[in-house]
């Protein structure tokens, strides 16, 4: 017989973001008094419940952060189990279906999909999944259980190597699940193949959040060279040159990371067209500066420079100068386009700091696209973290040519 979950008490008042839509419960809203946190094991299922007792929904909790609880459902009777998992992993597929020609995309986004702290990509017959908190951690077996319900993949990877899983105290670890898997996983993206390695590629192997900014990349690339700063695979840099774009530079410190672009530069027949330099990307900026070398179209996306809301100031100092170095390489009428994936960073904030750095080198903006998270990562509207993805498509131009 299944344990009754047991209660989670709120403090009195507390539960408003919550019936407003919100999924997270924080420590300090917890009556402690009355449902001790130390009492939990990191992980255990609860009946989250308000300072009166009536029952707010099911959910997991973990006393060691402080974000200790996250809503599953307001069902308090339905626990994260396989029923639940094979329900939301049928929404979840039945989103992406709509969207994506092919099974590449991520298949479940966390609380965009009502699965708080779990994410799973799909590389045709090949499933990463990132159990990024207790609660999920401990679901593990019911997770596989449902994909192989829902999705029957060949494959199933476990990738519990993410940073977050820190907080959660929780230890890394990559492991397949029921034999091994391939070596490379393999991406189809606005009709270009990809290949990433499997158990080593940065988060889950690929990014699939920028898709739709990458599929509108033609005006802006179109015959001209093209910097791909952060290149990674060559999600940007090689979609550039496929649409158009006559040279590709691209910068990454990771010589594995150069070594995948240079594959699929190869598959896609587009490996004379590529240049690759491994470095830092500020210094590499720096020095195609000093080079002389000016390009038609600057691509930025680098990894979060904020990951807590204490580093927000020097992560926004740190977008400053990186826009900064790359306005100073673009061509009089070049095209910038930058993009910020921390949560903790506003669109607002970000597009002052472009817009700083432009006046600081005497150059004129032109905002003329603005990019978000592709479709397989949807928002949950009572959530603003996870509305993540920023991307500005940007003209610059000699600071005379326009006020």
């Amino acid at each position: 017989m299944t344990q009754t979950p047991s209660p989670l008490f709120m403090k009195r008042g507390e539960e408003r973001r919550l019936r407003a839509g919100h999924l997270w419960v924080f420590s300090n809203e917890i009556d402690r008094a009355r449902s001790p946190l130390k009492a939990f094991t990191p992980g255990d299922q609860v009946i989250l419940r308000d300072h009166s007792g009536r029952a707010l929904g099911s959910a997991y909790v973990n006393p060691n952060s402080l974000l200790c609880a996250r809503l599953i459902s307001r069902d308090a009777e339905r626990n994260l189990d396989t029923s639940l998992l094979v329900h939301r992993l049928n929404m979840a597929l039945a989103l992406r279906e709509r969207h994506f020609p092919t099974p590449h995309y991520r298949l479940v986004h966390g609380d965009g999909d009502g699965l708080s702290g779990l994410a799973i990509d799909r590389y045709g017959d090949t499933c990463v999944v990132q159990p990024n908190t207790a609660g999920m951690d401990r679901a593990q077996e019911a997770i596989v259980d449902a994909l192989q319900r829902v999705v029957r993949p060949a494959h199933i990877l476990i990738r519990g190597d993410s940073p977050v899983r820190g907080l959660e105290g929780l230890d890394p670890r990559v492991e397949w699940v029921g034999g091994n898997g391939p070596d490379e996983l393999d991406i189809v993206e606005n009709d270009l193949a990809f290949q990433v390695p499997a158990t080593s590629g940065q988060k889950t192997g690929w990014y699939f959040d920028h898709r739709a900014n990458r599929a509108r990349l033609a005006p802006h690339v179109a015959g001209g060279r093209v910097l791909d700063v952060f290149s990674y695979a060559g999600a940007w840099g090689l979609q550039a040159l496929a649409a158009g774009a006559r040279q590709l530079t691209a910068v990454d410190s990771a010589s594995q990371a150069l070594d995948a672009l240079a594959t699929n530069a190869k598959r896609n027949g587009l490996a004379e067209q590529v240049t690759a330099i491994e470095g830092d990307a500020f210094e590499a900026l720096r020095a195609l500066r000093q080079e002389g070398e000016r390009f038609n179209t600057v691509i930025l996306d680098p990894p979060a420079f904020v990951k807590r809301k204490k580093d927000l100031k020097a992560g926004l100092a740190g977008y400053r100068r990186l826009n900064q170095l790359a306005l100073q390489v673009l061509e009089k009428d070049g095209t910038l386009i930058t993009a910020s994936c921390s949560a903790h960073v506003e669109e607002s904030a970000l597009l002052k700091e472009v817009l700083a750095a432009s006046r600081h080198v005497d150059r004129s903006l032109q905002l003329v696209e603005r990019g978000g998270q592709a479709p397989d990562h949807p928002e949950h509207p009572a959530i603003p973290e996870t509305r993540y993805l920023k991307a500005f498509f940007m003209r610059v131009a000699p600071a005379w040519s326009t006020p």
